[in-house]
């Protein structure tokens, strides 16, 4: 089952928002099967800014967590297919438009889930269900991944 990660799991293993956000995000990237585990390039780009700018990180350190991320999991462009799929959720859904662009390339990408802490847990589109990681009871679907 393939899943894709949002920016906060990336952020929360890079230290943002404390030393056990980091452990909690850091043992999820440890049992997720890397060649099940995509990341929307928006995610990326959005990495880079929270590093830059809230946790303070230089760019070229933020650069070379960018790019360790691009080497470890495969990522989703953002193609003009997942743009206007993107535009059609903000529309019908009143949601962001970059929230909708990562849950667009998910969909396109064939996931079942999307891993966010930020967008509505349960709210499901293009066969792609928010799964809040972080939450105290874990969904059955990632609990399924995470089996060992």
């Amino acid at each position: 089952m393939r899943i894709a990660l949002d920016t906060n799991v990336l952020a929360y293993a890079a230290g943002v928002n404390g030393s056990e956000r980091q452990r909690a995000a850091l043992e999820l990237l440890g049992k997720l099967p890397e060649s099940e585990t995509f990341l929307p390039v928006q995610a990326l780009g959005e990495l880079f800014r929270v590093l830059v700018r809230k946790a303070k990180v230089a760019p070229r350190s933020a650069r070379t967590t960018i790019l360790r991320y691009r080497d470890t999991y495969p990522l989703i462009e953002t193609s003009s297919s997942v743009l206007m799929s993107a535009t059609d959720l903000a529309v019908d859904h009143q949601i962001g438009i970059w929230d909708a662009v990562m849950f667009a390339a998910a969909a396109e990408t064939g996931c079942r889930l999307l891993l966010s802490e930020d967008l509505q847990a349960g709210f499901t589109w293009g066969g792609v269900t928010v799964v809040n990681p972080f939450a105290a009871i874990v969904h059955p679907l990632l609990a399924e991944m995470l089996e060992p």
